[in-house]
Order: C-alpha cells, then structure tokens, then sequence
C-alpha cells in the first residue's frame, strides 16, 4: 500500500510523532505535504530519474519530502548532518542532485554549504534563511491533488565510507507505480509483525538506509512512528512505555549504551508492549546479546543486509539461542560462500558472503568497484567474511578490508572486539592493524572507557587480562590506546578507516 490510501481510510491517524518536540503528522498532513512537495519538484523541471539531495537532522519535514520524491520519480540521496560542508558538497555533486534541502537545525553548517551550492536550486526547512529559499513557503503554493504522471522513486544513498570515500548505491527505477510494495514491506509484516496498529520507535538519524526505509515502510503498512530527533538511552526506555511502543530497530551500540545504564535505571521503565526489538548495522557481541535477551525478553530478532539491498538473514530471539553468533538464514536471495576465485565452499568453510538472485544495483560513478562486488556468476557481496553452518545458519566473522596480517596470520578484528566490549568498563572499542617493522602488523585495540578518567596504564592492564582469558596469544593487542570517543557513523558503523590512516601517516619506519 502508500501513505495516501491510509490518509483516505484513516486520515486523522499519526503517521509520526516527533519524540522531543512532540509534534504530530497524520496520513492527511504527510499526503498533503509530500503531493505539494512533488509540485515542486516538477515546478522546477524535474523529471522521473532526476536526483534532490537532503541534509538534515531529524525533522518533521523528513518523511513529507522523502515521500515527495517518491511521488514525483525521483532518487533521494539522504546525506548526513554530521559531515563537514566539503564532505556533503562531493556527495550533492556526485548523486547529480539538481534540488537541495537543508534545515536551519544544522546551524552553521548551512553557512558552510552555502558557496558550494552554485547552480543548485536549494531549499531550508524551519524558517528563513538569506542564502535559501523556504521550503515551507514554496510547498504552500503549490496543488495538494497528486500529480499527474506518478511513477514510483527510489533512495539512492551512499555507504558509510568506512572503508573509503562514499559511493552512492543506485537501483534501476522500475516503472511501477507509487503504491506498489518494497521487498521490505513486504518482509516486515511476516518477520517483524509490522502492521496497521504497530507502533514503531526509530531512534536512529533518518539519513541512514534502515531508519529511512522501515519508517517509509512502516508507513506502508500504516503504522504510526515515533521519531527520536537523537539517541538518549533512558529517553529510549521512557518512549517506550509512553507510547506503548511494539517494535523497534536499534543498533548493537544502543544496547551497550542502555546496559551501561544504572539497573534501578533500567529497571523503573514497563517495556512489557514491545514485541520486536529488531538490530543489524554492525555485529552485536554474544554477550551483549545476551543480557538484552534477558532483560528485554526473546524480543530480538536480527538481520543482516546492506543498504544495496542485494539480499538479507534473519534470526529470531528463540532460533539464536540455538545458534548463538549467527545472523540467520536466507529470507531475500541465495545465500553463498565463496573463496578468493568467486567458486562457492562447503559449510562451515570461511569465505566471502555472496548472494544470488537478486536485483541489481550498482555504485554510483564507480564502475571498477561494482564490478569487484561481483563473482564470474554475477552473485554480488558487500565484503564480509563468514561461513554457513550445516542448517544454513550465516556467521559474520568480519569485512575483508579489516582483516589484519601479523606475522602471516589473518586476524579478524571482530572477535576481539566482541570479548573487550563485555567489559564493564569498556563503552566503546576498535581493534586495527597498526604498522609493525618485524610482523607487517600488529594488533592494536582503541577503547572508549565508560569513565575516560580511568584511562591508563592500569586499565590497559586490566583489559590485557581479561582478553588473555578468552582470546589465544596470537590474537591479543600488543597495545591499548585510549580515546574519549571512536569515530561512530550514527548508524552504528566504526569508521575504521580514520583510525588506521591516523596510525599509518604517523608511521615512517620501514613496513614489511
């Protein structure tokens, strides 16, 4: 279904509360607003396949515009509000966007924008600004009835960057109309028991290619969201109960962030309405896992996909008791493992996570990497490492890109990762290749302490044991470096790339 046919059937129902300010859109509102938006757009002479660009924080105008879009046959490319004015001028360029929306809620970023956006018709939502016209006032003016010519839009978002500068991930549009289903509205209600009544908590930024797409496809379906403008740990637990939320969508760091709360903390706030506590992103550490599953009830259920939307596991709460680590088994592709040559292994053989029969897509502007995300076969992979069990449950053991080599032996981060994070002392931490002369590499772990002033070479100590207990020699750190907080993507991805380069540059002896 589409927002539209819920405005008709329920048109005073919320579509989405903004959690802070508590502003309410109903399916009526968000109709209204996204057909003015599509006017717009087309006002402006854009046609089906052309590209607006977004940078925004959390706002009520997100969804309206995101929708517009889609009405209208456009891609969006959501661009996070945490870059600098360089960094989002390379993504607008890149995506080709010929509209550009931004909101006074970044304040001085949209300073910084605004000589780079010569040529670019470019909006600001929550009131005016000299360099940027009102999106507000501009939408007012125009139709509230649908245009003419619907075609369904697309996203076309860019990856993290974790590994590299970003690179938009682009599908072919397909033509249909703007109330045909997505593969994940059609996934969530039999997975995630999504449906009209659900009401959904998104506390991530909608930037991001999951909080974006399971708001809109909530929406779908005609639940009601509840939008947090930012993450707060104990606020998270306060909606729940105040809204009788019945899913949500987090990511591994949320959990540790809410397990670091204080137990009366904790304990104070009735979650007994949640249904569903859906997580991917990143890979949440059995134990961390474990104590959500304890706390929160078999609730939890994983998946693993990538914003290329080339295939997806899931694992409910009871099934991964069973398979504790796993990500689950194939409900959108084939799933397969392959070696070095692209040639599929048998289980419980490690190799890269390739997935068949699925729909295409490609890197924007970046033929040599869409190409290197392909086997002989034309199966594609995001990069991770795993294996597949006898049962066909997937393992993650890490991305390729951060494997290290120490001395000839490959070194998954993650592992290592996944035992310091279940410290209690530990927030945060990321484990890296740094430069050695004899060994290629050597192991390095940079924590976040939930107390930086007990940073030091007493808690490095403390964390050298307790790894030594669960980790072979080989794979501890041979240092442990301290930091006030890790390069964090919000959507729970470690920019790993940052904290290499940074080891790297200040290394001028020779590598082996």
């Amino acid at each position: 279904m589409h927002p539209f046919l819920h405005a008709q059937a329920s048109p005073n129902k919320p579509a989405y509360i903004m959690a802070g300010s508590g502003e309410i859109v109903t399916y009526a509102m968000l109709d209204r607003a996204s057909n003015q938006g599509a006017h717009l757009f087309r006002s402006l002479g854009l046609q089906v396949g052309d590209v607006i660009a977004l940078c925004m924080e959390n706002n009520a105008r997100y969804l309206e515009i995101a929708w517009a879009a889609q009405r209208a046959g456009l891609y969006w490319t959501c661009v996070s509000s945490k870059l600098t004015a360089g960094e989002v001028d390379y993504i607008v360029r890149d995506c080709g966007a010929k509209a550009f929306i931004t909101s006074k809620g970044l304040g001085a970023l949209i300073d910084d924008l605004a000589p780079y956006l010569y040529g670019i018709t470019a909006y600001c939502v929550g009131g005016d600004h000299p360099y940027y016209q009102s999106y507000e006032r501009a939408t007012l003016a125009m139709p509230a009835t649908p245009i003419a010519d619907q075609t369904s839009g697309l996203d076309m978002l860019y990856s993290s960057g974790t590994t590299g500068r970003p690179k938009g991930i682009k599908s072919a549009l397909t033509g249909e109309p703007v109330e045909a289903p997505t593969t994940l509205s059609q996934l969530m209600p039999a997975l995630f028991q999504v449906k009209s009544d659900s009401i959904y908590l998104s506390p991530a930024p909608l930037y991001h290619a999951a909080p974006l797409r399971w708001c809109m496809g909530v929406q779908r379906l005609g639940g009601t969201i509840v939008i947090m403008e930012k993450f707060d740990a104990e606020w998270a637990l306060a909606l729940i109960e105040k809204h009788q939320v019945t899913v949500s969508q987090w990511v591994p760091t949320h959990f540790v962030r809410m397990l670091r709360l204080p137990e009366t903390t904790r304990r104070k706030y009735d979650l007994s309405s949640l249904k569903i506590a859906a997580h991917a992103a990143a890979p949440c550490p059995i134990a961390i896992k474990e104590q959500m599953i304890d706390w929160w009830g078999p609730v939890l259920h994983e998946y693993y996909a990538g914003t290329e939307g080339n295939g997806m596991t899931f694992i409910p709460a009871a099934d991964w008791l069973r398979k504790k680590g796993s990500v689950g088994k194939a409900v959108y592709g084939q799933l397969k493992i392959c070696d070095d040559d692209g040639l599929e292994v048998p289980a419980k053989t490690e190799g890269a996570v390739y997935f068949a029969g699925t729909k295409e897509f490609a890197y924007h502007n970046a033929p040599d990497k869409t190409a290197q995300s392909r086997n002989a076969l034309g199966w594609s992979t995001l990069g991770d490492i795993g294996y597949v069990d006898e049962d066909g449950y997937l393992f993650l053991t890490d991305r390729k890109a951060f494997m290290i080599i120490s001395g000839g032996v490959n070194i998954y981060p993650q592992e290592i990762e996944n035992v310091l994070t279940t410290h209690p002392k530990v927030m945060d931490v990321a484990v890296i290749g740094a430069p050695d002369d004899e060994m290629g590499e050597q192991v390095v772990a940079i924590v976040q302490p939930v107390n930086i002033d007990d940073a030091g070479d007493a808690l490095a100590a403390e964390l050298m044991h307790f790894a030594g207990m669960h980790l072979s020699q080989v794979k501890l750190p041979r240092r442990i470096d301290f930091s006030a907080e890790l390069p964090r993507h919000a959507n729970g991805k470690l920019y790993k790339r940052l904290l290499r380069d940074a080891y790297w540059g200040k290394h001028t002896g020779k590598i082996v």
